[in-house]
């Protein structure tokens, strides 16, 4: 089987470096935090990299699961980074979700030594993660690509090409604006049927079974009305993710008026003090109306 360096072992990539173990393959994992990477081969066949470099000498496939554009440039051409230590060949996996520009820019910088960079965002949050249920949308070289798949099978249950260098970026950012209404629309939901004296869970019930279902109903009703949200996608991660929606919009002059609206929704919530409560978290600032 490949071996794989895994770099990055959050609420996302721990479990997902897990499957990928549970699968066969030699997975070696890298997290800046020595107690992660300590914490996950206590539960997963696998070796702890001391090292960036030693990491990329050693895998042929090499998964990135961190949180922004500045982490990746950090891991790759950074003072410690992988870039000098990589065998030509190497395919780099960043499921992490970035700028669009990046992805060229490390695609460029990588095709120089003879490497692969895909662009590989990921969503179903860290339930998909655990579950291996993930749905990722990819953008780079097609037989990177094709070649990754057997990789990408392990934590996910659809992955899809979705073009060039960047395209999978660009992908997640529709993803991220189409959740950020739902969850608004949810929250205004649930906070209505309680004022007017519905059953919530009864309503739930109903409306789960028509055309206004959806993943963050099915997934999330039940803990917002249960005012949980010590889990999840931070509310931090989601913030950062529709800055880089409103940024790539704006380059190309276009209004996203509810997107913009849900942004600042979130900035309410983070002067609540949650930026690491859930998404789904936006009921509170309803509540506290």
């Amino acid at each position: 089987m490949n071996k794989i360096g895994f770099i990055g072992l959050g609420v996302m990539g721990a479990p997902m470096a897990g499957h990928l173990s549970k699968s066969g393959f030699q997975v070696s994992v890298f997290n800046r935090t020595y107690e992660k990477s300590s914490k996950w081969t206590s539960q997963y066949k696998g070796t702890v990299c001391d090292s960036l470099s030693e990491l990329g000498s050693s895998s042929e496939f090499i998964i990135l699961c961190v949180r922004n554009d500045q982490d990746v440039k950090n891991i790759i051409n950074g003072k410690q980074g992988i870039i000098d230590s990589l065998k030509p060949g190497t395919v780099i996996i960043d499921h992490t979700t970035t700028s669009a520009d990046l992805p060229k820019k490390m695609n460029e910088l990588l095709s120089g030594i003879g490497c692969f960079y895909i662009d590989a965002p990921i969503s179903g949050g860290q339930l998909g993660a655990e579950s291996g249920t993930l749905s990722i949308m990819a953008g780079g070289d097609k037989k990177a690509f094709d070649a990754s798949k057997k990789i990408l099978t392990s934590y996910s249950k659809f992955f899809k090409y979705m073009g060039s260098s960047g395209s999978g970026q660009l992908t997640k950012m529709v993803n991220q604006i189409c959740i950020a209404g739902l969850i608004q629309a949810l929250a205004e939901g649930i906070n209505f049927s309680a004022k007017v004296g519905l059953n919530t869970a009864d309503v739930m019930d109903v409306i789960t079974k028509g055309a206004a279902q959806s993943w963050q109903m099915e997934n999330r009703w039940q803990t917002m009305v249960d005012d949980k949200y010590d889990f999840g996608f931070a509310v931090d991660l989601m913030r950062k993710d529709l800055d880089i929606v409103l940024k790539q919009a704006k380059e190309i002059n276009m209004e996203l008026e509810i997107t913009h609206l849900v942004n600042n929704y979130y900035k309410e919530i983070q002067e609540l003090g949650g930026g690491s409560w859930d998404t789904s978290s936006l009921l509170k600032r309803l509540k506290k109306e």
